[in-house]
């Protein structure tokens, strides 16, 4: 039961928490619609795994120190997923966007050509989806989020 011991594990583990759940209000705030599948969806403000990482990071700097071995790894492993967050995974949406208008447009020509529209739901491809990656903002906050809630867990907590 070590493991419930482990102050980096278990607020990287809360920061993931509490990122996916703000999102909800964030969204509600932003958009007049209450959106519950975004606690479990990737992409949005903040990310939740910027939020992990810099948690994880900040948690190891707390227990082991700057110049320790292990915080250089956490750090290292959190630029990274932060700058692949913002890379990669979201050119990939970029590109599920696109498809999905391609299987928009599509579907219009062959509801014209065959009668599409009248299929039943499960004939039809569901839409890709393009909430893979973040844009640097939903980033920055998202690493902020898990800097500044591990600090506070460890200041009231341990």
């Amino acid at each position: 039961m070590e493991i419930l011991l482990n102050f980096p594990l278990l607020s990287a583990l809360l920061a993931i928490f509490f990122a996916q759940f703000i999102k909800v209000p964030i969204h509600y705030i932003a958009l007049r619609k209450l959106d519950w599948s975004l606690l479990n969806s990737t992409g949005g403000m903040p990310s939740s795994h910027s939020a992990a990482v810099t948690s994880l990071a900040t948690g190891v700097a707390i227990e082991s120190g700057l110049h320790s071995n292990v915080f250089a790894v956490a750090a290292l492993f959190a630029i990274i997923t932060m700058f692949d967050a913002t890379g990669v995974r979201r050119q990939a949406g970029e590109q599920a966007a696109v498809l999905n208008k391609l299987v928009i447009d599509f579907g219009k020509f062959t509801a014209e050509a065959k009668n599409w529209q009248q299929k039943g739901p499960k004939e039809k491809q569901k839409e890709l989806k393009t909430l893979l990656g973040h844009k640097p903002i939903e980033v920055f906050f998202g690493g902020l989020t898990g800097i500044f809630l591990t600090l506070l867990l460890y200041k009231f907590l341990f």
